[in-house]
């Protein structure tokens, strides 16, 4: 494990089962559209949270107001205990370590060579030999499936598979305590998804990670994720395990969780795990 300065600054102890994100209120608009309306959401440590939501309908958008790469017009979002808001930069970065995110379609830097985009990270935070660096790496993409010499390897000669796979090493870089996943398992067969499915749970469990991961894959929602919320009309409409989305009588859950893909995919019939 890295130790990074994570402890330097005073945070609170967040404990399993409380709010390690907690969004409140939150809106965020482009221009006339008002995509998020005063949104809320809690996501409590050591969960797997799935978030889903039409397309085009701001689950993306919520992931990337968390992270503060889009601004929100009001609201608050709290990670770890503080205010995003309130922080200065040198707190900003220090919280910036102790989450790692996994883009839609891995978003590798096609010019980097896949060490180099492992690295990345630990280059910006962290002041590390080019030995050390190289050590992490290699158990970085261990850790995630992959053999030692799919390092040397340009983005362009890694299957779809391997991209997702190698920018999830490059999320774990930190060794972060919070996964941000965009769609994970999107581009994937659906036996490299289930695979991919697995090792998210894996990981989960083995580094005690909170995960929140924006997903349309239904199999997901059902194999690995605790509590589900969903998102319609800019508003978090329904929250908790799968048989809270079972029995919601609100007409995108029912259309979701009860349409021709739930019930090809014998969702409906198997119920909560």
């Amino acid at each position: 494990m890295i130790h990074t300065s994570h402890t330097a600054s005073s945070v609170p102890d967040i404990q399993p089962g409380e709010p390690i994100i907690s969004v409140r209120d939150v809106v965020v608009g482009f221009g006339e559209r008002t995509i998020l309306k005063g949104l809320s959401l809690d996501v409590m440590k050591g969960e797997i949270m799935g978030f889903v939501g039409a397309s085009g309908g701001g689950k993306s958008v919520l992931t990337r107001t968390i992270l503060g790469l889009v601004p929100k017009r009001s609201g608050t979002v709290e990670v770890f205990g503080q205010d995003l808001d309130t922080l200065t930069y040198e707190q900003r970065r220090q919280l910036e370590q102790r989450w790692g995110v996994l883009f839609q379609q891995g978003a590798l830097f096609s010019s980097l060579t896949v060490r180099q985009n492992i690295q990345f990270p630990m280059r910006e935070y962290l002041d590390l030999s080019p030995a050390l660096m190289d050590e992490i790496t290699i158990a970085k993409v261990e850790m995630v499936g992959l053999q030692p010499d799919v390092v040397t390897k340009m983005p362009s000669e890694l299957s779809g598979g391997m991209i997702k796979r190698v920018a999830l090493a490059r999320a774990l870089a930190l060794d972060p305590e919070i996964l941000f996943l965009d769609e994970p398992t999107s581009g994937l067969d659906p036996i490299g998804a289930g695979e991919f499915d697995e090792l998210i749970a894996t990981l989960q469990q083995t580094l005690g990670l909170t995960v929140f991961m924006v997903t349309h894959d239904l199999d997901s929602l059902h194999t690995v994720c605790d509590r589900i919320a969903a998102l319609a009309d800019g508003q978090v409409i329904a929250v908790g395990p799968i048989d809270t989305m079972l029995a919601s009588k609100h007409p995108w859950v029912t259309a979701y969780f009860h349409g021709k893909r739930a019930r090809a995919a014998g969702f409906v019939e198997q119920g909560a795990r």
